[in-house]
């Protein structure tokens, strides 16, 4: 979503307008934003901060640390890029999932699993969450603490909440975060992270680190960039209030036979013994268990590619990051970590890489035969993946909701990739 603008636009507008309901004046504002001198727009920045920093004295963080931290604050012409590439391009799943689930982090995971036995021992008993499941989140989200992000987590909040796009959230995780220091759980100078603010070895963002936090060493501060206990213990905290039940896996490949019906992959929890009336088969070919743990169908890369029965720590893990890719990849990660093999039906690593454009595409072209995918926003979300099955069953097509290059050739869109 790269907009070389449209940050610049924020900034020039006080924060007491931006907060009221006058959001047209983005409009007229949006083609004065050219003209703008860098000088101005440091100005606007600064404007925007000091605004800031009132509004988290008025919730309570001390004058001193406001003031302090927020003089210090920069912009970040950076953030702004990341942000507006994020969500640009949806990666392919193979992609996505070899990437974080390979040979050289499952080794890893698995040294660890000895190593810190005591600790991941320790937390599992007060949280219910099994170590290999906290080792993959600690792998995914800095590669088991080789990186935490090198970006100030002030500067990098500040310029969010001075951006239209998010601007309430980013401003709630500016005044979360200026509360940790208030706290004396680390020095502004120290608190480093991702673009976006997440921190510490299983990056939290700032609202999390509050709720969630544990001082699990004992010595009295609730670190997660320098205590390994306090940020296992801290991830065991968030997904045990989150729900995880200790009882039960995340989910697992299954085998779906052959002609299956693939709108049954729309989201919905079946209990375990209808999946099995319906031929679904564990990845080695033995029929489900028949009982009544609610389970729903994920086909991530649609019917070329894997299939698993999603249960409720699937949505847990969701509940961290609101991904399915992530969701998988926590999962499998675990799983490989805790001995487990590979997967029996490997997704297709030939499949194209679909840009936002593509997908704004898809949505247009499938709202206007009317097969509703809501306001095209170019995100593959629920509402365009149960249009994309309508349309698939009116076609003859295999309706598994999967954007594949069948879905673009018969609805005549030339990928973006394709040129």
């Amino acid at each position: 979503m790269p907009n070389t603008n449209s940050h610049r636009l924020y900034q020039l507008i006080p924060r007491m307008i931006v907060s009221a309901p006058h959001l047209i004046l983005f409009g007229l504002l949006t083609a004065l934003a050219p003209v703008f001198s860098s000088g101005q727009e440091t100005e606007a920045f600064d404007t925007c901060t000091d605004g800031l920093t009132r509004q988290a004295i008025e919730a309570g963080v001390s004058r001193p640390v406001a003031e302090q931290v927020m003089a210090q604050a920069e912009y970040l012409d950076r953030v702004i890029e990341l942000d507006r590439r994020q969500p640009e391009f949806t990666t392919t799943f193979a992609d996505y999932l070899n990437r974080r689930v390979n040979e050289s982090r499952i080794s890893q995971g698995r040294e660890l699993l000895q190593q810190h036995r005591a600790l991941l021992a320790r937390v599992t008993r007060e949280t219910g969450v099994p170590p290999a499941y906290l080792l993959a989140f600690w792998g995914l989200e800095t590669n088991f603490g080789s990186y935490f992000g090198k970006m100030s987590v002030p500067s990098s909040l500040a310029t969010l909440a001075c951006d239209e796009r998010r601007s309430d959230y980013f401003t709630g995780e500016l005044i979360a975060a200026l509360r940790i220091v208030d706290e004396g759980a680390i020095a502004v100078e120290q608190m480093e992270g991702s673009w976006a603010g997440a921190m510490g070895h299983v990056q939290f963002m700032p609202s999390v680190f509050l709720r969630y936090a544990v001082d699990a060493d004992g010595d009295g501060k609730r670190d997660l960039w320098n205590s390994l206990d306090d940020a296992l213990m801290s991830a065991g905290n968030f997904l045990s209030n989150l729900g995880w039940n200790g009882d039960y896996r995340w989910g697992r490949e299954v085998l779906l036979p052959a002609n299956f019906d693939y709108a049954l992959a729309d989201g919905r929890k079946r209990p375990l013994r209808e999946w099995r009336k319906l031929g679904i088969k564990d990845a080695f070919g033995h029929a489900v268990a028949s009982d009544d743990i609610q389970a729903g169908l994920v086909v991530p890369s649609g019917h070329e590619g894997p299939a698993f029965l999603a249960y409720h720590n699937f949505n847990v893990i969701m509940g961290w990051n609101r991904s399915e890719f992530y969701a998988i990849a926590v999962g499998h990660l675990a799983d490989r970590i805790a001995g487990a093999g590979g997967l029996q039906n490997p997704p297709p690593e030939d499949a194209p890489t679909l840009s936002r454009s593509d997908i704004l595409a898809l949505q247009t072209a499938l709202n206007a035969r009317d097969f509703d995918t809501g306001n095209p926003d170019g995100i593959l979300g629920p509402a365009t993946r149960a249009a994309i099955r309508q349309y698939q069953s009116k076609q003859g097509l295999i309706a598994d909701g999967y954007p594949g290059a069948d879905v673009f050739q018969t609805l005549e869109i030339t990928l973006k990739s394709d040129g």
